[in-house]
This record gives C-alpha cells, sequence and structure tokens, in this order.
C-alpha cells in the first residue's frame, strides 16, 4: 500500500487520564509501518451527547503504509489493552482512539467511515487537528480554518 499520513483522535475521562494517553501514544509509536509520528497539544473538554467527567484530548498523526481497516484494528487493539469497555454508547472511557483521516481516502463500510463522520461537529477534534495541520484539507469537509468557525461556541481549553 501506497504511503499516507494518518491522523487518529486520542481521548479519556475515566482513570488517570494523562498516564493512560501519554501510554496509548507511545504504543502508536510503535506500530509496524508507521513513522515521523507528532501529537497535538493536550484540550480539556465536557462530554458532548454524554455524561461524566471532562475529556482530555489530542490529535496524533504519523505516516502510515497501513490499511485503513489495519489502523482501525490497531486501534482496537491498543484501547482494549488499556481497559476500554464498552457498555452504551458514548459512555466515559478510559481510552478512545477514532482513525480520523487515512490520506484521502473516503469510505463508509460497516465498520468504518472515514473522514470521522461527526469530526467537523467538534472542537475537540477540530482544534488539535488544526495544531498539527493548519492547512489541513478534510475530503469531502473542506479546508479545517474553515470548520473551526462552526465550532467556536463549545468550551474546550488547551492544558498543555
Amino acid at each position: 500500500m501506497i504511503e499516507v499520513t494518518v491522523y487518529v483522535g486520542l481521548g479519556a475521562n475515566l482513570g488517570d487520564v494523562r498516564s493512560t494517553l501519554d501510554a496509548a501514544y507511545a504504543d502508536l509509536r510503535r506500530l509496524p509501518g508507521t513513522h515521523g509520528h507528532r501529537c497535538s497539544p493536550w484540550f480539556k473538554s465536557r462530554p458532548v451527547d454524554a455524561s461524566g467527567p471532562d475529556f482530555l484530548n489530542a490529535v496524533a498523526c504519523f505516516d502510515s503504509s497501513l490499511s485503513p481497516h489495519s489502523v482501525l484494528a490497531e486501534l482496537h487493539r491498543i484501547e482494549e489493552l488499556h481497559g476500554r469497555e464498552r457498555p452504551y454508547r458514548n459512555s466515559p472511557r478510559t481510552l478512545d482512539l477514532d482513525l480520523l483521516l487515512h490520506g484521502q481516502v473516503v469510505m463508509n463500510s460497516a465498520d468504518l467511515t472515514i473522514p470521522h463522520p461527526r469530526l467537523q461537529e467538534r472542537a475537540f477534534v477540530l482544534l488539535p487537528l488544526a495544531a498539527l495541520a493548519p492547512d489541513l484539507v478534510i475530503p469531502g469537509r473542506g479546508a479545517i480554518r474553515l470548520l473551526l468557525p462552526a465550532v467556536s461556541g463549545q468550551v474546550i481549553e488547551q492544558v498543555c
């Protein structure tokens, strides 16, 4: 497969959140077929369409020769490694890893939608993405700088 840039959302709001997220990012850096890893600053935000403690979020990116489904399988493996459970939709979580973008791929299958279906609605995704790639154009959605005003009313704070 051709090498592409992959963007992954990282988030957590249960347990030792920062340690879990740091460990998950280290796990991402060890994925085979990947290199050039970078991570955005960390942002604190309230849960969206859910209850529970505030989330800590970031976006990581890396170059990869892995297929979208291979990346997704690795993300699920890392979530399980860190105790992720899925008792109900939008439940609080020890770790959430979302495949946001895989190069210019646009797909909608039973188990994977790329770009992530709600990324343009979430400040906790768009702000970290913009920090990593301010000129990014999201396939089918447009330039990130044009998407940011729509989420400007969401409460989010850069923490480091």
